[in-house]
């Protein structure tokens, strides 16, 4: 499950692409706090700390605890947006959470149970439809990750959203039936070489 990470902050007194700007050239991030029907807050954290936390993975399903002079907000992150050029964050959106409320966030899908599949093993190929998929969940029990097996599955055998082992309090959106999640194709078969030609006499 996600713990909750601690993040140092400063308020923003100004906004707009200029103010962003200037922040940035102080080796600073511009990101925003919005969300639980309060005012968005405009706030500035370290840059390289911001980019680490980032790269590190799980960024978008992490929940942080922001101390902005002071006074703290338990957060997720919404959004971020990154240089093209220099991968440095330009900017990070966060909302804010309550007690009780939950939030929609894209979790990776594991496939387990490979060894145990008579499909792969008689040389069938496992494509993955989708990796990951949107739960519903409060932001205290996000997990890293879903599991679904393809122990004894066949050629031609799907899997479907229902096989997802979900965790006490996490729901899946969407028509779990027809979502697909991972199939087991036959083995490509290599098309014989065409007979070469006899020579002409």
């Amino acid at each position: 499950m996600t713990a909750v990470k601690q993040i140092q902050a400063s308020t923003r007194a100004q906004v707009g692409k200029g103010a962003a700007r200037a922040v940035r050239r102080q080796g600073l991030t511009p990101a925003v706090i919005y969300g639980a029907g309060e005012a968005p807050v405009a706030i500035a954290l370290d840059a390289n700390k911001t980019r680490q936390m980032i790269y590190a993975g799980h960024f978008l399903t992490t929940l942080f605890e922001i101390d902005v002079d002071g006074n703290k907000t338990r957060v997720i992150p919404r959004d971020y947006q990154l240089d093209p050029v220099k991968d440095t964050p330009l900017h990070v959106d966060f909302l804010r959470v309550s007690a009780g409320q939950t939030v929609k966030v894209q979790v990776p899908v594991h496939v387990v149970g490979q060894d145990a599949s008579p499909g792969l093993k008689n040389g069938g190929t496992m494509q993955i439809v989708e990796h990951t998929v949107e739960i519903e969940v409060s932001p205290e029990r996000i997990p890293d990750a879903l599991e679904v097996s393809v122990e004894g599955l066949e050629v031609g055998d799907t899997l479907h959203g229902n096989a997802l082992k979900l965790p006490a309090g996490v729901t899946l959106t969407g028509d779990r039936d027809s979502l697909v999640l991972v199939t087991i194709v036959p083995p490509t078969v290599d098309a014989e070489p065409a007979e070469a030609e006899a020579p002409e006499a």
